[in-house]
Order: C-alpha cells, then sequence, then structure tokens
C-alpha cells in the first residue's frame, strides 16, 4: 500500500473533498486524522473508515486557531506518536455577493490562507524530529487564473497559501519536508458555496465556465483525491514547490 504506517492530518475532512481524501488514503495504509470543526459530520466520516478496515480518529480543529493546533498536534503524537503528512484542506468558498466586502475578505484570508500557514507552522517541527515528511496544500485553479465571479479576496487568499507553498518548500527542503500544492478547477459546490450557487448570475458564469473547459465537465473530489495521494506518497519523493492542476484543462487555455 502507497501509505502503509503513515500518520497524515487532513483537515476540513469531515465532507466533501477533504472525506474523499481521507477515505483514499485510509484504503492505501495511513493512519489518518480528521481534523474539522463540523463534529458530528467528522464522527461519522471516522466510523465509515474504520468499518471499512481503515485506521481513523478525529480531532475538533478550528485551523485559525493557534491553539487548536497545538491540541491537534499534541493528540496526534499522543495517539500514532509521528506525523509523516499534512493536507491543509480546509477552505471557504463563494460566501458573499458583494465583491468588496471587508469581513469577507477577513475571512477569505483567515481560513484559506491563515489556516494553511498556521498547519505548516506546526506541524513542521513534528517532521523535522521525524527526519521528514510531506505538505500538500489544496489551492485553487483561481490562484493561477482569475475567477471573476467570486470575491476577490478568494482568489488573493489562494494565490497567498500558492506563493507560501513555494517558500516553505524552498526553506525545508535539506530537512526532506516537502510542500506542494493542488490546484482543482471546478468541483461540485463546497458546502459554504451552496446558498449562494443559486444566484442567477452566479450560476450562469459557471455554467459557462464549465461549457468552457476543454474537458466539458466539473471535476469529482476522487480525482482531487488521488493527485493528493500521489504527492503525499514516497513516489512524489523528489517533488517540491510544484503546482499540480486538476481543472481538465481549464487554465490550458
Amino acid at each position: 500500500m502507497r501509505l502503509e504506517n503513515k500518520v497524515a492530518i487532513i483537515t476540513g475532512s469531515a465532507n466533501g473533498m477533504g472525506k474523499a481524501e481521507a477515505e483514499r488514503f485510509a484504503k492505501e495504509g495511513a493512519k489518518v486524522v480528521i481534523a474539522d470543526i463540523a463534529e458530528d459530520l467528522m464522527l461519522k466520516t471516522e466510523s465509515e473508515i474504520t468499518e471499512n478496515g481503515g485506521k481513523a480518529t478525529s480531532i475538533k480543529l478550528d485551523v485559525t486557531e493557534e491553539s487548536d493546533w497545538n491540541q491537534a498536534i499534541s493528540k496526534t503524537i499522543e495517539t500514532y506518536g509521528k506525523i509523516d503528512i499534512l493536507v491543509n484542506n480546509a477552505g471557504v468558498g463563494l460566501i458573499d455577493m458583494n465583491q468588496m466586502s471587508v469581513d469577507a475578505w477577513d475571512t477569505y484570508m483567515d481560513i484559506n490562507a491563515k489556516g494553511a500557514f498556521l498547519g505548516m507552522k506546526y506541524v513542521i517541527p513534528e517532521m523535522i524530529k521525524n527526519n521528514g515528511g510531506s505538505i500538500v496544500n489544496i489551492v485553487s485553479m483561481s490562484s493561477l487564473v482569475i475567477n471573476p465571479v467570486i470575491h476577490v479576496g478568494y482568489n488573493a487568499s489562494k494565490g497567498a497559501s500558492r506563493i507560501a507553498s513555494k517558500a516553505v518548500a524552498v526553506k525545508y527542503a535539506r530537512d526532506n519536508i516537502r510542500v506542494n500544492a493542488v490546484h482543482p478547477g471546478l468541483m461540485p459546490p463546497m458546502s459554504t458555496s451552496k446558498q449562494q450557487i443559486t444566484d442567477p448570475e452566479v450560476k450562469a458564469a459557471y455554467d459557462k465556465m464549465i461549457e468552457d473547459t476543454p474537458m466539458g465537465r466539473r471535476g469529482r473530489v476522487e480525482e482531487v483525491a488521488n493527485a493528493v495521494l500521489f504527492l503525499a506518497s514516497d513516489e512524489a519523493s523528489f517533488i517540491t514547490g510544484a503546482d499540480l492542476v486538476v481543472d481538465g484543462g481549464f487554465t490550458a487555455l
């Protein structure tokens, strides 16, 4: 198995894309830490993984809070003894139709950029003790091309996360810590976006983006999970600071 005996923390893994990553990792032999704020869904995902023969535990984690990160790291070490992999998957999508809302800007930056930064800050010392590790940051094709539909803060926060990934990759490469970014294209709406996506203007714009995608469809969360699995595994042992785009060809246009 590709992740046998590896310990992986995956944020935002109670549902959606993060859940698909957790399930994929568990099938490949990883001991998965499901870290999320949605406690009921988190426990449900843990139960489903263990019922299918995988190993998983749940930790309540608000990625914007340093104290939560401290507790998550401590509990993971207490439970499994090490940390091999961090997937910074937690994020927020379409939350405000006002393109210049300061509150929305702050929320995007806190969760999408600061959350990933804190994850790297707190996991890296444990990875150094373990002689290395792999960090995969789930970013977005919106860090590579502008998405005119969504709040400017979303594009900016994802751009920050992309550049931070590269900076940390270079800084810790000699510690055998690899840091890479996965950039999903159009996917099923995040739970934070489902209400907004019904707006006729937004829906029309997203439908046009699907039409313009060379492969002519949205992506599937399992397709992103497969990309994340590759970068997290030893198969990607000489890959760091890279961008892996999973967008059906959209950014190739």
